[in-house]
């Protein structure tokens, strides 16, 4: 949106484009989801999850990466910290323990902070974008999981007018859960369009 000659197509996997609206984020992911919702947590609690994560990097992981899950209602409290502190594991291992421990090694060096950090940013990212124009001119793919918590964006084009949208039989970890169908899916959007 900043610097559109810089790109020449994009592809968006799982979380579809979000126009800005009226409030900043935080306020509004609040007013919908209430105050243990993550990311709202993440700006209202600095430092609470970072240290909680951090501290159980491995089990953390272990039970954010997984597939085939229930559906079930919300639990009460901050749900990634519930990931943290659960001995247990819904659904199904999405990676390999060798693959995981690649997850595993980086968050032991980097931490969870700057990862979350990107959250604590969103009002930030609001405020920069007040006079930018909200609608994304380029060609764009988005990639949906047919199993995700997310929903799908009911005016994706109003936003994103030349997108095409594809959906996988997965759930939010789409590259994770379907890595073959995923790059199929690029390559097949790319494909036509000669891009270099």
């Amino acid at each position: 949106m900043l610097h559109p000659d810089r790109v020449n197509m994009v592809t968006a996997l799982s979380l579809p484009y979000q126009e800005r609206g009226e409030i900043p984020w935080v306020d509004f992911i609040e007013s919908f989801l209430g105050s243990d919702q993550y990311i709202v947590h993440f700006n209202r609690h600095p430092g609470e999850a970072d240290a909680v994560l951090d501290k159980n990097r491995l089990q953390f992981l272990r039970n954010l990466y997984r597939k085939n899950e229930p559906i079930k209602a919300p639990e009460p409290g901050m749900a990634m910290i519930n990931l943290a502190m659960a001995e247990t594991s819904a659904g199904e291992p999405l990676m390999s323990d060798r693959e995981l421990a690649v997850f595993d090694t980086a968050f032991e060096t980097s931490g969870f902070t700057s990862s979350i950090n990107w959250y604590r940013n969103l009002d930030r990212n609001w405020h920069l974008l007040a006079k930018t124009n909200p609608v994304i001119q380029h060609s764009a793919l988005m990639i949906y999981g047919d199993r995700d918590l997310v929903p799908k964006s009911p005016n994706l084009s109003d936003f994103v007018p030349n997108v095409e949208v594809v959906t996988l039989h997965c759930g939010h970890w789409i590259q994770q859960e379907k890595p073959e169908e995923t790059t199929q899916a690029i390559v097949n959007w790319l494909d036509p369009k000669n891009a270099t």
